[in-house]
């Protein structure tokens, strides 16, 4: 007699998936970017926040048709496989992808020593800020090995600290806010604020969160794309107050000389020295957790991509002080980018790698949509925008002279395909 089988609960609504993309997406970009795009967009930051978020909407239109159709906890990795099937454009662009999440887990470390030197008065920008980044990675590496569990239990009170900071810097700030003067301190212009909408970008990638959740819903078709677009809206705003608030109550000047930590100076002007160690202590645990959150969730990238034959199976294999192999190659990788750049330059990696990955899962959609019932125009809208940003960020990098970061981007799309090339040609051997 053969035994039932186990049926999946089906336990994810519209407002605990909406609750994921939100905690997926707030955090640790909006801490760390802010002064930095400001250099660009000026007292316009928030019309680049606007633009950066209606540019994404048209990829959450994509991943909300994939992720109903083809429901899996593998995120764009899977998305690629799906779409362009088990080759080497797959599998190169979901190398270039676990490259894309290491320059992004570089940037939360490097927000992280910002926030905590300006809380202690430590030298920026020194080799001391560095040593900051690699020990709040190191640190992580060594609480997920003693019991991970209660980290990612703690991430549904780090999301509600935050918001309830953000929340009283909000208030405080709508009666201290004032009309925000240009200044010569940012480009101010056209180009600058939409290569400051391609740096900001990063700051919506969480939204494919979301669909890791699709397989845990009753109705996918219908109650992922709400969530998507719903927490997609509701930051989206959050980033328009906040970013408004920041130049209305420290101006350009303000924000670009507090690059690192923005939102700190921002507070402290809104608060005082409460409002600052506040919003540096919401900072702080908004970057460490983005930090674990990327590196050592249950669905880390390079984890995923091993187990589909797109990276050494070693990546999988247990260690003997526990964790997996691919979890210190990360970690180390991730040291690597924090030492051999600053803030401002992998911030900038971080979103031309996504803007390069969300619009090439975009052409892939276009072979399949017949079947996830996209309409093409769409599709196509959303691969022109993408696009668009990634040209306008990667321009600018070139104009300022940053040879280090737009050549690295390069090496890393040529390594992340050779690599490729090199793995299948040794399983086929």
């Amino acid at each position: 007699m053969t035994k039932p089988r186990a049926t999946v609960q089906k336990t994810v609504g519209v407002v605990g998936a909406t609750a994921i993309g939100i905690g997926g997406m707030m955090g640790a970009g909006l801490y760390t970017l802010v002064g930095l795009a400001t250099a660009s967009a000026g007292k316009w930051l928030p019309i680049a926040f606007i633009i950066g978020g209606l540019v994404a909407s048209f990829s959450v239109y994509s991943y909300s048709k994939l992720g109903a159709k083809y429901p899996s906890k593998g995120g764009a990795a899977q998305f690629l496989l799906t779409c362009f099937g088990d080759g080497m454009i797959a599998g190169g662009l979901n190398v270039f992808q676990y490259f894309g999440w290491i320059v992004a887990m570089a940037l939360y470390a490097a927000g992280f020593a910002e926030y905590a030197c300006d809380l202690t008065g430590l030298p920026q920008n020194s080799w001391i800020s560095k040593g900051i980044s690699v020990g709040i990675i190191l640190v992580i590496v060594v609480i997920n090995l003693l019991g991970s569990k209660q980290v990612a239990r703690a991430q549904t009170l780090i999301v509600s600290f935050e918001l309830l900071i953000l929340l009283i810097f909000i208030i405080g700030g709508l009666l201290k806010a004032h009309v925000p003067t240009t200044t010569s301190g940012s480009s101010d212009s056209g180009l600058g604020i939409i290569s400051a909408a391609g740096l900001l970008y990063v700051t919506y990638e969480g939204f494919g969160v979301v669909t890791n959740a699709a397989g845990s819903m009753k109705d996918p078709q219908h109650e992922l794309p709400r969530a998507m677009y719903l927490s997609l809206g509701l930051v989206l705003i959050l980033y328009v107050i906040i970013s408004t608030l920041v130049i209305a109550t420290i101006g350009t000047n303000g924000a670009i000389a507090n690059q690192g930590h923005a939102l700190a100076a921002a507070g402290r002007s809104v608060l005082g020295p409460v409002g600052h160690i506040g919003v540096g202590l919401a900072a702080l645990v908004a970057t460490a957790s983005a930090v674990n959150s990327t590196m050592f969730g249950d669905e880390n990238l390079g984890l995923r991509i091993a187990k589909v034959g797109e990276l050494p199976h070693q990546f999988g294999v247990m260690t003997k002080v526990g964790g997996p192999w691919g979890l210190f190659v990360t970690a180390l990788l991730t040291c690597c980018f924090v030492v051999a750049f600053p803030l401002s330059a992998v911030g900038e990696m971080a979103s031309l790698a996504f803007l390069l990955v969300y619009a090439t899962v975009n052409i892939g959609h276009l072979k399949v949509y017949k079947q996830t019932g996209a309409r093409r125009c769409i599709l196509w809208v959303a691969i022109i925008l993408n696009l668009i940003l990634f040209a306008f960020l990667f321009i600018q990098t070139i104009f300022k002279g940053e040879t280090m970061t737009w050549a690295s981007v390069i090496v890393m799309l040529i390594i992340s395909f050779v690599a490729e090339w090199l793995w299948q040609r040794h399983q086929h051997t």
